[in-house]
């Protein structure tokens, strides 16, 4: 973020209202409807509003064309696309102009969605002849640089459509330098930057609308603490009441996993702006994610009355099916969100979701792929074809989709272990061995990480590499949540010391495992064979010390007899005496304490990619 930045509020203001005339008079409503909502979260700042509508309300159209502008602008305000594209046919100054173009490309896109049949998918393949006509009116105006920044704009979703990554960024940044606050052409940019590096590069102007864009994209990369930091100061300068900044702030931590904090700023959205649709799939995925039923149960029913057929509600009310285990209806409701937006992606992907729990692996290979048809950064559907591959025994396969989920996140723990297990199932040791231990030095967030690393050097017959990943793992034992893993860790451990006649650390581990019916018999086991082993030596010493310097002939006969009697035949069954005698024996161990356990080094963090 540039530190200088700073703006006046009044310029700001400006900026918008004149941007919200633009876009309403070209019928880009979404475009419109964001800049209408940072403006009113500017509402303490005052300008001279209606001299600025005045002046710009009919700027852009020719008074001779202006009778057929406004009837085609009503046509299209009711989604008579063609009849809008027909009245501007002729127009020429810029307003009309772009509505004729954009009147048409909406009628080309609603032919397309109204003729597709349920297993459609949004694959760009007929796109050129859907397009031609229009494309080649655009390319042509291009070359001859007829075109302003709101037809630029159109220029790039197109091409973004076809595919020409290049030529749409490029198109794209025109766009924008020729408009600035035509916020559509920064959210179409954003999913186009690849990595910082590409962002620092892009040719943008020096506006205010670039923080708030360079802010979304570092989120969209899931660069958050960076995002977290623009947004943050933005909020300083005065846009702290405008709902889009907070609501960026809310995915950002979810990102991060924090996912108490986020809710509690989708709780605050609800509040001040309660029938808001935007961006509430999210937050109902919060509350999947925490298993709040009662509370996806009031959203759920929230929505239904606030919009029974927004994309928003249907993907919801989905997740209010699927937190209720009620995976068919989920997928019904998935799928009318992709009726009323093909290319939503969230639906796509947590329909692949829906799929695997049904155990219908095929369809939901189909929903993660269309996922990433309309997005490849998302990392969520590359790991859910990963997954359904492993389930179909293809780790061919599942190790590609798991190498793009985890190069588009670096350093989750998660991808770095599914690539460790997948490697590990090829039969490719030492890389599975670097996954785990960068899964290790990244911050394992599902604790898994050592364990593996300790099972595959147990299995590769490594138990002196092993030894110290258990140790490390069992260390802290609150925070494991498979405790099968933490039975087979202790025991492991308590059969290593045996071996190593470090009786100590054998009954330490051994008692650990008295807590799990698993490993209850083992351990109790191994305590009576080590109890066998020391209390000849723990008497020994008790005589030796009662005994005095000096001994008669009388008290020895007596101390033979006692032993007889304590370690009779029988002495193995009696579970009474084990018990008094491993009591006898653990008395020595308060000394034993968890500094005694070794640190596990590391090695240096890795690229699992090369």
């Amino acid at each position: 973020m540039d530190e200088t930045f700073t703006v006046e509020l009044t310029q700001v203001k400006q900026d918008i209202v004149v941007g919200i005339v633009e876009c309403q008079n070209r019928g880009l409503v979404q475009c419109a409807k964001w800049l209408a909502e940072l403006n009113h979260g500017l509402s303490d700042t005052t300008v001279d509003v209606k001299g600025n509508q005045c002046e710009h309300l009919h700027t852009g159209i020719a008074q001779n064309e202006y009778d057929d502008y406004a009837l085609a602008k009503s046509y299209f305000d009711v989604r008579e696309y063609d009849r809008s594209a027909y009245f501007t046919r002729n127009s020429i100054s810029p307003v009309p102009k772009f509505l004729h173009m954009y009147a048409t490309y909406k009628s080309k896109e609603k032919k397309r969605l109204d003729n597709m049949s349920d297993s459609s998918v949004v694959s760009t393949v007929n796109h050129v002849k859907d397009f031609s006509e229009l494309l080649t009116t655009l390319r042509t105006e291009h070359g001859q640089q007829k075109l302003d920044g709101y037809c630029l704009y159109l220029y790039g979703v197109i091409l973004k459509k076809l595919d020409l990554t290049d030529m749409a960024v490029r198109v794209f940044v025109e766009s924008i330098n020729a408009v600035p606050t035509l916020w559509s052409a920064w959210v179409e940019l954003a999913p186009l930057v690849t990595d910082k590096g590409m962002l620092r590069t892009l040719a943008l102007p020096n506006h205010w609308m670039k923080q708030i864009f360079i802010g979304y994209t570092y989120i969209e990369l899931f660069l958050n603490d960076e995002g977290i930091k623009i947004f943050d100061y933005m909020q300083t300068i005065g846009f702290s009441k405008c709902v889009f900044i907070p609501t960026q702030l809310a995915i950002a931590y979810s990102n991060k996993r924090d996912v108490d904090r986020s809710i509690e700023i989708f709780q605050h959205l609800q509040e001040i702006d309660p029938y808001r649709l935007d961006n509430l799939d999210s937050y109902s995925n919060l509350l999947f994610v925490k298993d709040m039923k009662t509370e996806m149960s009031h959203l759920a029913h929230k929505v239904v009355d606030i919009n029974k057929y927004s994309p928003e509600t249907c993907c919801v009310v989905a997740n209010y099916y699927s937190i209720r285990s009620d995976h068919y209806k989920a997928v019904m409701y998935f799928q009318r969100a992709l009726k009323l937006n093909p290319r939503y992606l969230s639906a796509w992907t947590l329909m692949g979701h829906e799929f695997m729990e049904m155990k219908n692996t095929n369809a939901a290979i189909q929903s993660y792929r269309q996922a990433v048809e309309v997005n490849k950064r998302d990392f969520r559907a590359w790991y859910g074809l990963g997954q359904a591959y492993e389930i179909l025994k293809m780790p061919f396969y599942s190790l590609h989709y798991y190498k793009a989920a985890q190069t588009l996140r670096p350093y989750d723990s998660r991808m770095l272990v599914a690539l460790g297990e997948t490697y590990e199932k090829l039969e490719k040791i030492s890389d599975a061995l670097k996954c785990y231990q960068k899964a290790y030095n990244v911050g394992d967030i599902e604790g898994v990480a050592l364990y593996s690393l300790a099972k595959l050097y147990e299995k590769q017959g490594e138990m002196e590499k092993a030894i110290p990943a258990f140790l490390n793992f069992c260390s802290d034992e609150k925070v494991v949540a498979d405790k099968a893993s933490l039975c087979h860790a202790y025991l492991t451990l308590a059969n290593y010391y045996e071996k190593h006649e470090d009786f100590d650390k054998v009954i330490y581990f051994a008692y650990k495992c008295l807590d799990y019916e698993e490993t209850k018999r083992e351990a109790e086991a191994l305590l009576k064979m080590i109890a066998t082993k020391r209390i000849p030596k723990a008497t020994a010493s008790v005589a030796s010390t009662s005994a005095g310097p000096k001994k008669t002939t009388d008290e020895k006969p007596q101390q033979d007899s006692e032993s007889t009697d304590t370690y009779g035949d029988d002495m193995d069954m009696d579970e009474t005496n084990i018990s008094k005698t491993i009591d006898l024996v653990m008395s020595e161990e308060i000394a034993l304490t968890n500094s005694e356990i070794p640190e596990l080094h590391m090695e240096d963090s890795y690229d699992v990619n090369e």
